[in-house]
């Protein structure tokens, strides 16, 4: 077996927590929307996850760039570069990604809804990359 097997099946754990993670955000900032929570408590909710959600998607990526799978690598680039935009700029005085004082300023709410909502997408799909790649890679495995 080589190093495909094991690059996808780890993808693909990734995908599925990162999947796992925008519901739990979709989930969170809704229950702000509908005034179940307080602004405080969902932001902070939310940003002890985005350092995390910045390994997994960083990880991930560079597994694909070193080990050559360079149109997967492609396509999965604009979205760890977008997290890791917004990880590195945030405005100077707020507490993270998601501030308090902020979240119901200028429609941000929605706006994080809406990023939330292509972050999903982007992470169904590529699971399923993944999934495909995976059983690519295990029976060019078992064949070989």
């Amino acid at each position: 077996m080589g190093v495909d097997a094991p690059l996808f099946i780890f993808a693909l754990l990734d995908g599925a927590a990162l999947l796992f993670v925008v519901v739990y955000f979709i989930i969170t900032l809704s229950d702000l929307e509908c005034d179940y929570i307080n602004a405080t408590s969902c932001c902070d909710k939310l940003n002890k996850w985005i350092f995390p959600e910045l390994l997994a998607n960083c990880a991930v990526t560079f597994l694909l760039l070193v080990t050559g799978h360079w149109l997967i690598f492609l396509l999965n680039s604009p979205q760890t570069a977008w997290v890791v935009y917004k990880f590195f700029t945030k405005p100077s005085g707020n507490i993270g990604v998601f501030d308090p004082t902020e979240i119901h300023n200028r429609n941000t709410l929605k706006n994080h809804m809406k990023e939330c909502m292509a972050k999903l997408g982007f992470h169904l799909i590529f699971f399923f990359i993944y999934l495909y790649c995976m059983i690519i890679a295990l029976i060019k495995g078992e064949v070989g």
